[in-house]
């Protein structure tokens, strides 16, 4: 049974879906002006293991994720540039795609743009018009905030008691200073489309519940993204989206935590910020994803050296191991009698049940990544004692060890296989800088010796050093 944790109603619920077997989400996107930083990737990486443990799950999913590529950051920034502003949107979402990929987050879908879906927008905010929730002031259209009484129920926040949030335009002309533009008189030298009340562009929180409800319908299964989006961003799709519809608009409502720096949340207004590809470019495609996945995704994730470099000697563990279990699957089987495994069938089967339990409790991938790390101590434990004999039989068993890992921790959780960042090397390549290595080692040049180390697991190599000699394998 999945349990995930609904901040609309602030307690861990039982997942039940709109429709039995299928799962429809909707994640809010990014704003494409500039390359994204390593806390626009949290969300993303997320909600990529959360499809595929659903996949896995047998559940058949629809995963929307929006850009917003009508904002006002975009409309300066292509003023800056002097560019045209969806053409800069455009080239900025696809960087930020081209990120995503080498994190191994799979395509989604569907990706809306805000530019393509104008005349949906436009008659949503008519209907509310209509309805007696929105109201027209100089070609500006601004939602009644007062006329929706349960305002305030997914940020628990009581309407007396707000002051205007993020992006919400300070308006004499605005009935109440709460009440937020669905649409906006253009200015001049703005980007502008037509429509009942003028020239204008969406606001935007009308963006998301107009794409929304055009790919998944009403009463959809899980809404997500980063918590500083709960207040007004998904407070205000909620009122907007039941007014228009009369009813439930999203079920479940997931956001995760920020990405941190010295324990002050990363962004680009404070300056404190990493871009994707700046990270991956560091430390390497999968063990950023590691260190994403490494921490509960309602907690803050610390962003640093230190953090990166036990992420990636995390990760190296689990890569070592796939590693031996692969080299023992070439060797021939010893022929004799076999002992009793009993006990390593159960810790393989405990495995995947520990793996399962921990993503139905709310995703808690820290606690799936746990299940494989004890696999991979029982197992290395066995294979290594002095007792142990590869037999027909123990072969099958580290097969199946094998195949939980790569299926658990690489299809479900993404973590296995040659980053594609990666500039491949070819073997003579390879050997020539294990044998640099090498000759490192016995000048006891460690520093040498440990460099190259790095630059071999940079590009996707991992080595390991056995009294006959060094074995490597991509990674």
């Amino acid at each position: 049974m999945i349990k995930v944790y609904n901040t609309l109603t602030g307690t861990k619920e039982e997942f039940v879906p709109r429709e039995e077997g299928k799962v429809a989400i909707y994640v809010c996107g990014i704003t494409p002006y500039d390359y994204a930083h390593i806390g626009n990737s949290r969300p993303a990486v997320f909600w990529d293991c959360v499809r595929r443990f659903l996949k896995f799950r047998g559940y058949r999913v629809t995963y929307i994720q929006n850009f917003t590529d009508v904002d006002d950051k975009i409309i300066n920034r292509a003023k800056e540039t002097g560019k045209d502003p969806l053409r800069l949107a455009e080239e900025y979402s696809r960087i930020y795609l081209e990120d995503l990929k080498r994190l191994r987050v799979l395509p989604a879908d569907k990706y809306p743009k805000v530019s393509e879906h104008i005349p949906e927008i436009i008659e949503m905010i008519r209907a509310l018009v209509e309805k007696g929730h929105a109201y027209v002031v100089n070609g500006d259209v601004y939602y009644e905030v007062a006329k929706f009484k349960d305002y305030g129920k997914l940020s628990g926040r009581n309407l007396e008691e707000m002051e205007a949030g993020a992006r919400v335009e300070v308006n004499e002309s605005k009935k109440d200073p709460m009440d937020f533009a669905l649409w906006k008189a253009a200015k001049p030298g703005e980007i502008f489309w037509d429509s009942p009340w003028g020239p204008g562009r969406p606001g935007w929180h009308i963006e998301c519940s107009a794409m929304s409800l055009k790919y998944l319908g009403a009463n959809f299964d899980m809404h997500g993204g980063g918590e500083d989006l709960v207040f007004p961003h998904h407070e205000n799709e909620i009122a907007q989206s039941e007014a228009y519809l009369g009813g439930g608009f999203a079920r479940y409502w997931l956001h995760n935590a920020f990405v941190t720096v010295s324990g002050e949340r990363m962004g680009k207004s404070v300056g404190n910020f990493s871009t994707i590809r700046e990270v991956i470019d560091r430390f390497t495609a999968k063990v950023t994803r590691f260190w994403l996945i490494g921490t509960h995704y309602r907690n803050p994730i610390s962003f640093g050296e230190a953090e990166l470099t036990a992420a990636a000697r995390g990760l190296e563990r689990l890569e070592n191991a796939l590693f031996n279990w692969e080299y023992l699957l070439k060797a021939e089987p010893v022929s004799a009698d076999d002992l009793s495994l009993d006990r390593i069938q159960k810790i393989i089967i405990q495995t995947k049940e520990d793996f399962i339990a921990g993503m139905e409790d709310d995703f808690n991938t820290p606690q799936a990544l746990a299940g494989l790390y004890d696999l991979v101590r029982e197992i290395n434990r066995w294979t290594q004692d002095k007792d142990f004999r590869l037999t027909p039989a123990a072969k099958d068993l580290i097969k199946e060890a094998h195949s939980t890992l790569m299926t658990l921790g690489g299809e479900v959780l993404g973590l296995f296989g040659e980053d594609q960042s990666e500039a491949a090397l070819d073997e003579a390549a390879i050997e020539a800088l294990i044998s640099r290595r090498n000759e490192a080692k016995k000048e006891k040049n460690w520093a040498l010796a440990d460099q190259i180390r790095d630059e071999l697991r940079s590009k996707g190599i991992l080595i390991e050093d056995t009294p006959k000699g060094v074995r490597w394998r991509r990674g």
